[in-house]
């Protein structure tokens, strides 16, 4: 729904680019196991959480920086920390 979103995706042509970027089938984006280590394994967080694995915005930076997008809520939290390299406020 993001790639939907931020992207002006087609929900096929945004299952192919999350694929390409997670290195999975379109396929597996699907499968509840195999996505459950996928995710574990890139820490971008899982539906119920694990033990020592990202959760929360943790998880939500990864995402973005696996796929290559903006995400409001880390644009944000990034603001207010005063994370931003290029010094935007």
């Amino acid at each position: 729904m993001r790639m939907q979103l931020s992207r002006r995706m087609r929900l096929p042509e945004a299952k192919k680019y999350v694929a390409e970027k997670l290195k999975v089938t379109p396929a597996d984006l699907s499968d509840e196991v195999k996505m459950r280590d996928i995710r574990a394994d890139l820490g971008i967080g899982t539906i119920s959480s694990l033990v020592g694995g990202a959760n929360g915005m943790a998880a939500k930076f990864k995402i973005a920086e696996l796929l290559g997008i903006e995400i409001s809520s880390v644009n944000k939290f990034k603001q207010k920390a005063g994370l931003f390299a290029d010094g935007r406020k």
